[in-house]
């Protein structure tokens, strides 16, 4: 009888230790290591389950450094002058959107103050259009609301006249919804 309690036990201890290592959280949680069809559960980055034990931590391959934030000035740099032409073509790239936005922008000439900073928010959909109004983000501190408002009304209207944009199907289906945050800097030399 004894025998028979202490081989009981082994194995319940051996299939603890066993469940603990098949689920031990992986120190390199974004890392894709191959699977096969005789592993124990489905082969999908993102698979939890309510009867496990510990954290789900899904695989997600995030995109560190690659957001869409773009500074546009008012004066370009002589070498960015390249960045502010307009594609010829429809939009494929990040690069073209963010060159079209460049060329769309055109700074207030009434109420303006030099080195005026303004952030905005806005997504765009499918077909290239504007899913609502840009959302005012940073506005330089200390600046009078309506040099705020004169700002943010340029840069409204900047952006309705190069609307709708020609967005090619891959790059208009990989941005709809997407937040882009545009920086705007008047750097120009007003008053001289």
């Amino acid at each position: 009888m004894w025998r028979g309690i202490l081989v009981f036990l082994l194995l319940a201890i051996s299939t603890v230790a066993a469940d603990a290592q098949r689920r031990q959280i992986n120190p390199i949680p974004f890392s894709h290591e191959p699977c096969s069809v005789l592993d124990y559960r489905p082969c999908t980055p993102y698979y939890c389950s309510p009867l496990e034990h510990g954290p789900c931590i899904p695989e997600i391959d995030y995109p560190y450094g690659q957001n869409l934030q773009l500074t546009i000035q008012s004066v370009p740099a002589e070498a960015d002058r390249a960045k502010y032409r307009k594609p010829d073509h429809d939009l494929d790239t990040i690069g073209d959107l963010f060159a079209e936005l460049r060329t769309c922008w055109s700074p207030p000439s009434d109420n303006a103050r030099a080195g005026m900073q303004v952030a905005v928010r806005f997504s765009f959909n499918k077909a290239g259009g504007m899913i609502g109004p840009p959302q005012l983000t940073y506005a330089t501190a200390g600046v009078p609301a309506d040099t705020r408002t004169t700002y943010l009304n340029a840069i409204n209207s900047s952006l309705k006249a190069c609307l709708p944009l020609k967005f090619t199907s891959g790059l208009g289906g990989a941005l709809a919804g997407r937040p882009i945050a545009i920086r705007y800097v008047d750097n120009r030399e007003l008053g001289k």
